[in-house]
């Protein structure tokens, strides 16, 4: 998979499946009913599994990800790239949609992960499907999702001591979309 479809696959991840949440155990077969009560929130969990479940295992792998994607991001010459068109041709969804986009590496030395991939919008209009130019009589505009990451917490020199961590959602741009 490439990077594109492995932000989209992530956030989609942690949008819908909760990436704080715990896992059920591998075990457990389709077809079984849940049993005994279940964890409050919106991914209910039956509590007895919240107990036997390794509480940073989705997060690590989310994070692996996403410093995969920065590197494939970094290595291709997708940085570069401002050219607001449309590319039937390619497969990559942001290149063929009407409101193209393209990445950029944010950058926070005090998030981990530090650098995150974000969109951003190639046409200030939209590309006019008709005549595959773009049209300013619709405007571009990008689309925010919320993503899971953790904070770095130090004490302000002169004091010294131990940095905590605290996790957050952080709004960035996963695309664009056309509006009128």
């Amino acid at each position: 998979m490439d990077w594109p479809h492995n932000l989209l696959f992530l956030l989609t991840i942690s949008i819908f499946l909760g990436l704080g949440q715990p896992r059920s155990p591998k075990s457990k077969r389709k077809g079984q009913g849940r049993s005994g009560p279940l964890a409050p929130g919106p991914h209910q969990v039956p509590l007895d599994l919240v107990s036997r479940v390794k509480p940073y295992a989705r997060m690590e792998e989310y994070e692996r990800n996403i410093e995969e994607m920065v590197a494939q991001l970094r290595n291709s010459s997708e940085l570069a790239k401002r050219k607001c068109e449309v590319n039937l041709q390619l497969w990559m969804s942001n290149k063929r949609s009407l409101s193209p986009w393209g990445y950029s590496i944010n950058h926070d030395p005090s998030r981990i992960p530090a650098d995150l991939p974000e969109a951003r919008c190639l046409c200030l209009g939209c590309v006019n499907p008709f005549t595959m130019q773009e049209d300013r009589s619709m405007v571009s505009v990008p689309v925010f999702s919320q993503v899971p990451v953790r904070r770095r917490l130090c004490p302000p020199p002169p004091r010294t001591g131990p940095c905590r961590q605290r996790a957050v959602m952080e709004t960035i741009a996963v695309g664009c979309t056309c509006i009128f």
